[in-house]
């Protein structure tokens, strides 16, 4: 494989899953599209549904479908109240799941909140030669799996390996 020396510019989708937030109060969504932005992605599409796993599938689907997208990035609906869903809602359109993502989510938010952190059910995958990534509604858990994990993930330039790379085999 040859190394990248360039952005692979991804175009990417942000939904917000909220009962209680309007786009313009979704400071975790904006901040997901701000920071794919700066990092040289393509905002293909931005959402915000309530927590409800049939819309949910139904949004996800379509943007899975599309040839066009190439991630999806979803905030909300990942903790232990009632109404949260995003796992039980996205997970069976996975064709793959990403452990690793939900582990070192998991890892890396200890040391910032400590054993809080196991009330996140974050997790990842692929569908449809589409990845997912699922992080909780906070603020803070976004610029977390943005910064640590899911930026250098999409950026080709990372060594040894990157999941922007991978792009063109996701099919085989």
């Amino acid at each position: 494989m040859t190394a990248h020396t360039d952005l692979i510019p991804l175009r990417l989708c942000v939904l917000t899953v909220s009962d209680s937030r309007t786009l313009a109060e979704d400071t975790s969504g904006a901040y997901l599209c701000d920071a794919l932005a700066e990092a040289g992605h393509v905002l293909h599409e931005r959402a915000l549904a309530p927590d409800d796993r049939y819309r949910l599938r139904a949004i996800v689907s379509a943007w899975i479908a599309d040839p066009a997208v190439d991630g999806i990035l979803v905030t909300g609906g990942t903790g232990f109240t009632g109404r949260d869903s995003t796992p039980e809602a996205l997970l069976p359109l996975l064709d793959k799941t990403m452990p690793g993502f939900g582990e070192l989510f998991r890892a890396i938010s200890f040391e910032e909140i400590g054993t809080s952190s196991l009330q996140s059910r974050a997790f990842a995958g692929l569908a449809n030669g589409t990845f997912l990534f699922a992080l909780p509604g906070s603020g803070s858990a976004c610029r977390t799996g943005w910064e640590k994990i899911i930026r250098a993930q999409l950026d080709a330039r990372t060594r040894p390996c990157n999941l922007a790379t991978l792009r063109p085999r996701l099919h085989e």
